[in-house]
């Protein structure tokens, strides 16, 4: 066991190393130059599509473009902005917040390209549903030769999905269980189990339903509780932030608990937490919104896009910035509990509890979304026949991630991210010209009301 989980930390080490980092950041930076820095421009108008929630004229799909973005929003919001931003600035220090705020920016671009050509490629299955994603954009859009890259996609993610989207998350939501309100594993395995079962068994009606309302919620709340806490500390947030912007380029020096931090350290941390929080760079944005009611592809990408302001320009923010005014980022705590240490700082007796809550719902909502995904990437290796296998597998899983010890989970699902990020940013770069072709013909018809 010891060798595997070695092997594991070296590929995981290999995987994450300078050369992802390059084409992750890369990728996403020359798509925001090819696009004309679009997608930050049109920040204020991502919004505005997203608050009126509309698909386009004859549009087509199983949900709503608003829909389908609650969907990537549920997925994404999880366990990696609350533990996973504290795991980032306890190993890289306050700096690794810079470089999740850049890696965001960024994958504004890269979300965005990833949903349009999603929706531009996709196709209908037997039952005469919309189906997408970086496989489909890669069969249709770089032809037969380049098939085997999409099918490789497919599997990193179907089998990422068992991780990062189902045992992480069921796993976390019971050691937060137990350790602030000491329900038991067991107990936490069977709701969640029937939670899950009765939610995603209806498919993506079901799951964007309850993500129409689940979601909108605890990110207010989450961002609400946050903000009571740099209200409390309200004179150390410009102390904060150029301590953000200054470790950001010149690591950090040991203090209090923290060990200290190379500038390496903030950069790798920063951006793999990042891509681990809001998905920018992996393609799973674009398999939802495929499903959405929408013949435009490109109001689709500036919706889609969004996902990734509001999962870290907002919720992973607002984690980062209350973990450095109250300074809980020098204690030596680690993932949720310095979290929950920096809420306790404002909110004692409560703010540990609220975190729980918080990491608990996150993480059930993230369950939700990545079934749709991994279901559409095993549809797409071995066909329609296995997706009701596959919901109950999914489910049954959700059980087995929450009462088992998972010391390998973090380091197997880190690793499988960048698996899937490969090939779709492969494919980013080949459609590059698509992206920006599609853009400039249907920008402007996009953005009318």
């Amino acid at each position: 066991m010891t060798t595997f989980s070695d092997w594991i930390n070296a590929l995981d080490s290999f995987v994450w190393g300078p050369a992802m980092l390059v084409l992750i950041l890369g990728t996403g930076l020359y798509l925001q130059v090819r696009l004309g820095g679009m997608p930050v421009r049109k920040i204020g108008a991502g919004l505005r599509l997203v608050w009126r929630g509309r698909g386009g004229d004859e549009a087509h799909g199983e949900v709503s473009p608003y829909s389908a973005l609650m969907t990537c929003l549920a997925a994404t919001i999880g366990v990696g902005n609350i533990a996973g931003v504290a795991t980032a600035i306890a190993l890289g220090g306050p700096g690794a917040v810079f470089w999740m705020w850049m890696t965001a920016l960024v994958g504004m671009a890269t979300k965005y390209a990833e949903v349009l050509l999603a929706v531009h490629f996709r196709e209908r299955d037997e039952k005469g549903r919309f189906v997408g994603g970086p496989m489909y954009a890669i069969r249709n859009g770089l032809g037969p030769r380049w098939a085997w890259l999409g099918t490789a996609f497919a599997l990193f993610g179907g089998l990422a999905g068992f991780g990062i989207g189902n045992m992480v998350q069921s796993n976390s939501i019971a050691a937060a269980m137990q350790g602030s309100f000491g329900v038991t594993p067991l107990v936490t395995g069977i709701v969640l189990t029937v939670v899950t079962g009765a939610v995603i068994l209806g498919g993506i009606k079901r799951i964007a339903a309850v993500a129409n309302w689940l979601v909108p919620f605890m990110a207010i709340g989450y961002v609400a509780a946050a903000m009571i806490v740099l209200l409390y500390h309200w004179q150390s947030i410009p102390q904060a932030f150029a301590l953000i912007f200054a470790t950001a380029f010149t690591g950090t020096a040991a203090i209090g608990g923290f060990a200290g931090a190379a500038m390496m350290a903030a950069i790798r941390y920063g951006v793999a937490r990042g891509i681990f929080s809001n998905e920018a760079g992996l393609g799973t944005a674009g398999i939802a919104q495929a499903a959405g009611m929408s013949n435009d592809p490109v109001r689709s990408g500036l919706i889609g896009m969004m996902g990734t302001f509001l999962d870290t320009l907002v919720v992973c923010t607002m984690t980062g910035l209350a973990i450095v005014v109250s300074g809980a980022w020098q204690s030596g705590k680690t993932g949720a509990a310095l979290t929950q240490a920096a809420f306790q700082s404002a909110m004692p007796g409560i703010g540990g509890e609220l975190v729980a809550v918080a990491l608990g719902i996150f993480a059930l909502t993230t369950i939700l979304g990545w079934a749709y995904y991994g279901e559409r990437c095993w549809q797409y290796l071995v066909g329609n026949w296995t997706i009701m296998p596959y919901r109950i597998v999914w489910t049954m899983m959700v059980f087995f991630g929450a009462i088992t010890h998972l010391d390998l989970a973090w380091t197997i699902a880190d690793t499988l991210n960048a698996l899937m990020a490969i090939p779709n940013l492969i494919a980013l770069l080949a459609l590059s010209p698509v992206v920006v072709q599609l853009t400039r013909a249907g920008l402007a018809r996009a953005l009318q009301d």
